[in-house]
């Protein structure tokens, strides 16, 4: 018996959820991504999580699955009110952590779930300093491959994690789901680790 549907193909998102015990079946949700003029970081991924976790819900009714609850999230990185999302390219990622290089940015993580009463949502906002890095480093990390399909060009939980000389709020949410507020979320639903208490 699962207890809800996953609306993301991120593989650390999956690896999240299973770290606290919850049973989920990935559902194919695809959504435009693509920001609107001027939306501001906070706007953008709860917009963005809502609209995944309703997607995923539409899924479920279309292919006559179980009812189940369906959660969407979504991250990006914001540089003084620049989103920075998913690299284009190997130029693109590099150009993004050039950017970052010696600086402080946000790390914004909107969860939403879907349930048959309607939708919530939670953000998490991590603040993360960055060292300076070098073009052979940001070359050298490019090479790796890690930046492709990360928010920002960088995974903490990796290579990325040595460029972070400081995190103030959540590793988790840095990561693409901050566990606290999913958890919180799951247990309003009776589900999860939390709902025991």
């Amino acid at each position: 018996m699962i207890d809800l549907y996953l609306a993301s193909g991120s593989p650390r998102r999956r690896e999240l959820l299973a770290q606290i015990g919850v049973t989920f079946e990935k559902i194919s949700a695809p959504v435009d991504e693509t920001p609107f003029a001027d939306e501001l970081a906070h706007d953008y991924v709860l917009r963005l999580a809502r609209a995944k976790a309703e997607a995923g819900w539409q899924a479920m009714q279309e292919q006559g699955l179980p009812a189940r609850p369906v959660i969407g999230a979504d991250t990006t990185v914001a540089l003084d009110d620049h989103l920075l999302g998913k690299p284009d390219d190997d130029a693109h990622a590099a150009a993004m952590l050039r950017l970052l290089s010696g600086t402080t940015h946000e790390v914004l993580t909107a969860v939403a779930l879907r349930h048959e009463n309607g939708i919530e949502t939670a953000l998490s906002i991590s603040k993360v300093r960055f060292a300076p890095l070098t073009e052979a480093q940001i070359a050298a990390y490019v090479a790796s491959g890690e930046p492709h399909d990360k928010a920002g060009s960088y995974g903490i939980q990796g290579l990325g994690g040595l460029f972070v000389e400081h995190l103030d709020g959540s590793f988790t949410g840095v990561m693409g789901l901050p566990l606290h507020e999913t958890a919180v979320l799951l247990a309003r639903q009776g589900l999860g680790f939390l709902a025991q208490g």
